[in-house]
């Protein structure tokens, strides 16, 4: 949308209460806006629905532009319920862009996803799923509705929650869920002869199966007994198996504070 005669506050700032608004603050004089305008225009028709592109010439309203500190252009500026949120300033490449809006602009399922993680903490994993799964069929790239099915999917199908997490690689919010996801399916598909002999085996596989049966506290009174005797069995994975669970748990879970400064001691 190109701003020529127009109200702000229509176009932009209540329009912005319905749909994100994405304002272009650009001139004719400026090279890397004429390079950042297509890329913006692509991007627009490409994610229709989710967000509007507004182009503000900054020659033709420089009350509009002193208003929003615009000190170089282009300068881009996303406007969320008559607020700006976020912005970048720059002919930013077009995969930069993506990944910017990915962060910047919220999912129009946000709400269900909420929902989905509120039923999860209430432990009710199978109204959580269907709602989450329902998200994704609709919205197969939203990564937070990805993370939260990888951890309801965790422990009863331990190897789809694993491909699932796949999904995520890449976005730096979620390489911890990653990893542990990775951790806790290793342990989930051990098998007692594949362990080295030593006094603290039994207790460890006592261990991952009381994580396999979601008892948290068990298990991690069980691996933190393994770490005080041989911190190192089975190549350090009773500390691996702690954190791991801190991580899916969250660190405000009761059962992760009750069990993080135990843990933290056995380890000095």
């Amino acid at each position: 949308m190109t701003i020529e005669k127009f109200d702000f506050q229509f176009d932009v700032l209540e329009q912005s209460h319905t749909v994100p608004v994405l304002v272009d603050f650009w001139a004719p004089w400026c090279a890397p806006c004429r390079m950042l305008a297509p890329v913006l225009e692509t991007l627009a028709e490409k994610h229709a629905g989710s967000w509007v592109l507004v182009k503000i010439n900054t020659e033709e309203h420089p009350d509009i532009a002193e208003r929003f500190g615009i000190r170089g252009i282009p300068n881009v500026k996303l406007f969320i319920d008559g607020e700006v949120v976020d912005e970048f300033s720059g002919a930013l490449p077009e995969y930069q862009i993506e990944q910017w809006l990915k962060k910047a602009v919220p999912s129009p399922f946000d709400r269900e996803v909420s929902m989905a993680e509120e039923l999860f903490r209430q432990g009710k994993k199978t109204m959580a799923l269907s709602l989450v799964e329902g998200v994704l069929h609709k919205e197969p790239a939203n990564a937070r509705a990805a993370a939260l099915s990888v951890r309801l999917r965790l422990f009863s199908h331990p190897q789809e929650a694993l491909q699932l997490s796949t999904r995520l690689e890449g976005d730096p919010e979620y390489a911890a869920l990653i990893e542990s996801v990775a951790v806790i399916v290793r342990l989930l598909s051990l098998q007692q002869d594949e362990l080295p002999e030593d006094p603290v085996r039994k207790r460890y596989c006592v261990a991952i199966g009381s994580l396999a049966a979601e008892r948290f506290d068990e298990a991690l009174d069980g691996f933190i007994s393994v770490i005080r005797e041989n911190r190192y069995y089975d190549d350090d994975s009773s500390r691996k198996a702690c954190i791991a669970i801190f991580r899916y748990l969250g660190e405000e879970h009761q059962i992760t504070v009750k069990h993080r400064k135990v843990f933290d001691r056995a380890l000095y």
